[in-house]
C-alpha cells in the first residue's frame, strides 16, 4: 500500500513541475538508507546531463550528512562546468525533510537556482 502512495506522490510532483517549468532541466534525487545519488535530466531529449553518487566514495566513518554534502558539491561543480544554473528539484517520493532538504540547501549555496 505504501509503495502505491509513494509512486502516486512522485507522479503528482513530477507532473506539476513539468507543467510549471518547461525551459529548465530536472534535478532528481534517489536516497537509500546509506547512499544518495542525483542527476540532472533533459526531459525533451531523455538524456542524463550530469550525475553524482556516493556509492563509490562511501567510507564507513563518514556521517550521512557529510556524504550528502559531498554529493551536492560534486553535482554542483559538474553542473556549473556545463553551464547549467537553473533546474527544478524533483524530490520524487521523498518528503522535503532531512537529507533531501540538506541536499537542496547545499546545492543552492553552490550556485544552482531552483
Amino acid at each position: 500500500m505504501s509503495n502505491i502512495i509513494h509512486r502516486k506522490r512522485a507522479q503528482r510532483i513530477r507532473k506539476k513541475l513539468k507543467r510549471i517549468s518547461k525551459e529548465r532541466f530536472r534535478l532528481t534525487v534517489f536516497r537509500s538508507s546509506k547512499n544518495l545519488s542525483a542527476q540532472i535530466i533533459d526531459d525533451e531529449n531523455n538524456k542524463t546531463l550530469v550525475s553524482a553518487t556516493s556509492i563509490k566514495k562511501n567510507p564507513t566513518n563518514k556521517k550521512k550528512s557529510e556524504i550528502t554534502l559531498s554529493v551536492a558539491e560534486i553535482l554542483a561543480k559538474k553542473a556549473l562546468e556545463k553551464k547549467i544554473t537553473k533546474v527544478y528539484f524533483d524530490r520524487g517520493m521523498y518528503k522535503y525533510h532531512g537529507r533531501i532538504k540538506f541536499f537542496a540547501d547545499a546545492l543552492r549555496k553552490k550556485g544552482l537556482i531552483f
